[in-house]
């Protein structure tokens, strides 16, 4: 199944007996201390396919033949399980900045900076069973509010209280579906002051009580982020909670002033952090956080020279998302909240029992870019993170007036309505003009980007698919309860249900949404149709046919602009009608 690699001439009458004196585990010093490590697998079926791994930008949902970092970034993140065809999970259980290469005859784990070695083994018959337990290892993600289960609406960024509110009331003229929009970032006065603006925010007691008597709830935007003009900068320096670095000034990123992050890896700092948005925002009903810059992103992602309270971003530094999570998720179970859900950017193994809810980062307005994200959230999954979502649409740019854009964007829709959170966002072009002079007011806003923005026809079949998604509540419902008791993945590949089949496992570009329903997205510009393959075992009804087929086969089915194919196993009732 697998071993590690090591070709030396210990043993003369072994297989593995070599000149090239070549050791499975190599620990090399670095100067000052600390070293790096090598750990060397071989994989004994040149036909093993590999998943998981994490979210990275790139299209292949196997993994083997790939080089991937080892480190967090805006848009990637490092969660190192990987799934074997071969029967087999492994983490690599070491938080530091590395690499990992999946080879056709090696494959290689490394950690630049380290003072340990730690990886774990499962094996089972089925890929399920594996995600299985490695979630008993690892944790479960709590079982998902029923809110969260709807359509959230958020956009870059709605500068005002009366402009969120006039889109939420907007929402319900239309009787339109919506469940928690979004006061995104810079609704503060400065970085590091975890409150609303009172110049722009008046009256945020009297929003949030206007929301949930709609039905709605609120999501607010936090960052880890530290102004050193701000008024909580001198404090947190002199207690020794901000992220240090080896040299240069103490800025790690540069967006809209010279900040530094919050050090979550300090007990103290992550205490401090919540009694302040505690303060500012639990206790005047905020329960949903959106945990942005979770990696920590960095200006630039020099990562040998940020130091952490629990030592060297290079050692240590994979496990900042995971203690960012952990910080809210603490201090909302504290305060006597039951299975809370926030939004990250990153995530680590375990993350998902912080109540973790990890959206695929900063990423392109294009068809590119959403193929990308098929890999990404399926692997995810496998990963041990089961709740995942990105920007609809794709968050850089895309005009709400560019028919290009609209059919991307429609397409996008579809496919997010079978994403475990269905969440429309980005920044949108053109940018609006600036309103007022103070505090957050120079990050300007990007165009409209709710429902109604992209014109008549994709506002039609918008509306189709969230009257899908509010249907589909009792089943995604029953999908959330599997991932909080077994940590099943909401979304995952067709072999993970269909192991048995061999084609199952060479399908990149179709997905199980829970064990009973195959979705096929449209992820090509102008593409009208194309192929499904429908795993043997099962009989699959087309949902916008209604037409029934024989499992086993590939078919071709039509994808007009207001349909995407998916099938329904035919053994219980979506409650389509």
């Amino acid at each position: 199944m697998l071993r590690e690699y090591h070709r030396n001439r210990r043993d003369l009458f072994g297989h593995t007996c070599s000149a090239l004196e070549v050791e499975g585990r190599e620990f090399k010093p670095i100067p000052g201390g600390d070293y790096r490590l090598t750990v060397r697998f071989e994989s004994l079926d040149e036909k093993e396919k590999i998943y998981g791994m994490g979210q990275y930008q790139q299209p292949h949902l196997n993994l083997k033949g790939t080089d991937l970092e080892l480190a967090h970034r805006n848009s990637q993140a490092s969660v190192p399980f990987s799934l074997s065809s071969l029967g087999y999970g492994l983490l690599w259980n070491n938080p530091g900045v590395g690499r990992a290469v999946f080879g056709k005859n090696i494959t290689t784990f490394e950690a630049y900076a380290t003072k340990e070695m730690d990886y774990w083994i499962t094996a089972a018959d089925t890929p399920s069973k594996i995600v299985e337990q490695y979630a008993e290892a690892t944790g479960k993600v709590p079982m998902m509010p029923d809110y969260a289960m709807g359509f959230w609406q958020c956009k870059l960024r709605y500068q005002t209280q009366e402009e969120l509110l006039e889109v939420a009331r907007e929402y319900k003229r239309r009787g339109l579906p919506i469940s928690v929009i979004v006061v995104d970032f810079f609704h503060w006065p400065k970085q590091g002051e975890w409150k609303f603006d009172p110049v722009y925010w008046p009256d945020p007691d009297g929003m949030i009580r206007e929301l949930k008597e709609m039905g709605i709830e609120l999501m607010v935007s936090i960052w880890p982020t530290v102004d050193k003009t701000s008024e909580n900068y001198e404090e947190m320096l002199e207690k020794g909670y901000l992220i240090r670095t080896d040299r240069g000034m103490r800025v790690g990123m540069d967006f809209q002033g010279d900040t530094i992050h919050i050090d979550v890896t300090n007990p103290e700092a992550r205490s401090y952090l919540w009694g302040k948005a505690k303060q500012n925002y639990y206790d005047k009903g905020v329960r949903l956080f959106w945990l942005d810059e979770a990696e920590p992103e960095y200006t630039v992602y020099d990562f040998d020279n940020y130091r952490y309270y629990l030592g060297p971003d290079l050692q240590i530094g994979n496990l900042y998302p995971k203690m960012y999570a952990q910080t809210f998720f603490d201090g909302q179970i504290s305060e006597g909240m039951k299975n809370p859900i926030n939004l990250l950017r990153c995530a680590w193994a375990g993350s998902q029992k912080y109540g973790a809810l990890v959206w695929s980062g900063d990423i392109a307005s294009s068809f590119e870019s959403l193929r990308n994200q098929m890999a990404a959230g399926l692997n995810m999954g496998l990963a041990g993170i089961p709740w995942w979502t990105t920007d609809i649409g794709g968050f850089h740019g895309g005009d709400p007036k560019d028919p290009k854009f609209q059919e991307l964007l429609i397409r996008w829709f579809e496919y997010g309505a079978f994403c475990p959170v269905m969440r429309l966002h980005g920044d949108r072009e053109p940018r609006q003009p600036q309103f007022g002079t103070t505090g957050g007011a120079t990050c300007c806003s990007g165009a409209e980007n709710e429902v109604w923005s992209f014109g008549g026809e994709a506002y039609e079949i918008c509306k189709k698919y969230l009257d899908l998604r509010e249907k589909m509540r009792p089943y995604i419902k029953k999908l959330m309860e599997e991932a909080h008791e077994k940590g099943s993945p909401v979304m995952r590949p067709l072999f993970y249900d269909f192991s048995e089949d061999k084609t199952a496992w060479e399908i990149e570009d179709q997905f199980m949404f829970g064990p009973d329903v195959l979705v096929a997205p449209i992820v090509y510009e102008g593409q009208r149709e194309r192929k499904v393959y429908l795993p043997a075992g099962a009989m699959w009804r087309d949902e916008n046919s209604d037409q029934v087929h024989e499992g086993g086969r590939w078919i071709s089915v039509q994808a007009p602009l207001d349909q995407i194919p998916y099938f329904k196993r035919m053994k219980m009732e979506l409650n389509k009608d």
